[in-house]
């Protein structure tokens, strides 16, 4: 009969030196990129310092009442809301004042109670009763309990590596507020930024989530080789479709405050991390696939571990594009629905560039998501089915 002496795809410390040889290129590149787009103030172009003339501070309404709006004539019928509002920050803290809002369909409708921010004009010359504006809710509290929430529930269900997954999430936002953020600040070429940035991401997140093994070298491989392959459908298809990157209004603010950022590097940028946030599912999800189709039955070849596994990445890449597809259309809901009130064609809808642009973003994002599928497929198969011709399975009487 015949006994399997284990996987062939090691989930121990060691990937073999054949894939070794292809990581280390790879993380001396990401180096070299990290050393040369590193931020530097000496380097950073002409700034324009976005002076509003205001600035937020928090403060907690304590009583609400109807009344006449103060600007129009007693009777007129205007009716505002006035909350009084007590500061709590700020050189006026602790005074308590009345922000009157007009009642109209978009106005808010504060509550005894409610944590808001605040608009206080700086200038000098501004009334003291028009110096304090609403701004916007305080959402500090809901939003630290939601995060625990996230955390607990991530813990739970994935135990240690479920906390070496948060590290990971910790790890990618210090490399997004740290490096990809301030270096394109530089005037650094945005997509070789979101490269770099990407590749230590995918690196980080990989390696610490699922561990230093065969399993998970051949996942940032497949990772970084779809990451390409996007970074150059995105290059190519936002030149030819003459995308500027300004119809976003931070966009344009941009342009004012930042002149030394290319806005339209920063669209590819964009695209090539937004892309990372799914490929790394798919690849996990596929080397995972053919290591346990290998498990299962370690005399397949290459051809047999390839064709079923890919069976299975078909079916999840059917699912995942159409989300990709529904979260875009979830996100511009507002912006569609103006559109279909306007009664714009639907050609001319989907060409102006606030949706092209959108589009390009999805439909980019999601051929490198295709294209991981097989790549990295190619890529486990070929490393399980390469052990077991080093004589992973035996006969023995």
């Amino acid at each position: 009969h015949l006994h399997a002496h284990g996987a062939t795809m090691r989930e121990g410390p060691r990937p073999n030196r054949a894939l070794l040889a292809v990581l280390v290129p790879l993380l001396a590149l990401t180096l070299v990129g990290l050393l040369l787009l590193w931020p530097n103030a000496d380097r950073a172009a002409s700034r324009v310092d976005l002076d509003f003339g205001s600035e937020l501070v928090d403060g907690t309404v304590e009583r609400v009442r109807r009344d006449d709006c103060a600007a129009t004539a007693p009777g007129s019928g205007v009716q505002c809301q006035v909350a009084e509002v007590r500061l709590e920050e700020g050189p006026d803290e602790g005074d308590v004042f009345d922000l009157e809002i007009q009642e109209s369909p978009t106005s808010v409708d504060l509550d005894d109670g409610d944590r808001i921010v605040l608009n206080r004009v700086t200038a000098e010359e501004v009334p003291e009763d028009l110096r304090y504006t609403f701004a916007d809710y305080q959402r500090t509290t809901p939003l630290i309990v939601l995060a625990v929430l996230f955390v607990l529930a991530v813990v739970t269900l994935g135990r240690f590596q479920g906390i070496r997954s948060l590290v990971g999430l910790t790890v990618s936002l210090l490399v997004l507020l740290r490096f990809v953020l301030p270096s394109i600040l530089d005037g650094n070429d945005a997509v070789a930024v979101a490269l770099v940035g990407s590749a230590l991401i995918m690196l980080a997140a990989l390696y610490l989530a699922h561990g230093f093994n065969e399993r998970t070298t051949i996942a940032v491989l497949g990772t970084f080789a779809s990451l390409l392959l996007t970074g150059l459908l995105a290059v190519v298809f936002v030149g030819v479709t003459q995308i500027t990157g300004l119809a976003d209004e931070d966009a344009r603010i941009l342009t004012v405050a930042a002149q030394q950022i290319d806005v339209r590097g920063l669209l590819l940028g964009g695209i090539i991390i937004g892309a990372l946030g799914v490929l790394d599912d798919v690849t996990v999800t596929q080397v995972s696939a053919v290591a346990e189709i290998h498990r299962a039955d370690p005399r397949l070849t290459f051809r047999d571990l390839y064709g079923r596994a890919l069976r299975i990445g078909r079916d999840h890449i059917a699912s995942t594009v159409n989300t990709l597809v529904l979260a875009y259309a979830g996100a511009s809901l507002p912006l569609l629905v103006l559109f279909v009130q306007a009664e714009r064609g639907l050609g001319d809808v989907l060409t102006g560039e606030t949706v092209a642009a959108e589009l390009v973003r999805t439909l980019v994002g999601s051929i490198g998501l295709v294209a991981s599928v097989p790549i990295t497929t190619a890529l486990a198969a070929f490393a399980a089915s390469r052990g077991l011709s080093e004589g992973d399975v035996t006969a023995a009487a």
